[in-house]
């Protein structure tokens, strides 16, 4: 049952295009938190801001956004237990929109870019990696190589 939800794909390309902008966007957010890169605040700066939005305490709040982020994003984008990453990277931005950016709708404070990449996880939380992921290759029946044609 687990095997089946982590590794199971769609049989098509659709997942391919999205999930390569979807990781890297989020390895590199979940970067600035959890590692100061990118000009990022870091694990201690994450948890601060953190703190001032409600979320105590900040310090294991911020870990668990960051490691969402950084490990989700870099799941999604291999495309191994893509769903698993997927749903990482949808948790963390219902919290952005509703403790963050919400009630304001337009960018740049508002939640119509996390909601838009919320949309985009749902996507490959109900799709899976697609063809050309590593889930695929896993799930491929023994002796059976995955097809990467049309």
């Amino acid at each position: 049952m687990v095997k089946k939800f982590l590794f199971s794909t769609s049989p098509t390309w659709v997942s391919f295009p999205l999930r390569i902008p979807l990781g890297v966007i989020f390895i590199a957010h979940g970067a600035q938190k959890l590692l100061g890169w990118f000009g990022g605040p870091g694990l201690q700066g994450t948890a601060g801001f953190f703190e001032q939005a409600g979320l105590t305490p900040g310090i294991f709040w911020a870990t668990l956004a960051a490691c969402g982020e950084f490990f989700g994003g870099l799941l999604v984008l291999l495309g191994l237990a893509t769903r698993f990453g997927a749903l990482n990277i949808a948790i963390v931005m219902l919290v952005a929109i509703f403790k963050v950016h919400w009630p304001v709708f337009f960018a740049p404070n508002g939640f119509e870019y996390p909601m838009a990449l919320l949309g985009s996880a749902i996507v490959l939380l109900t799709t899976g990696g697609g063809k050309l992921s590593v889930d695929a290759a896993i799930s491929a029946k023994p002796g059976q190589t995955p097809s990467i044609q049309s």
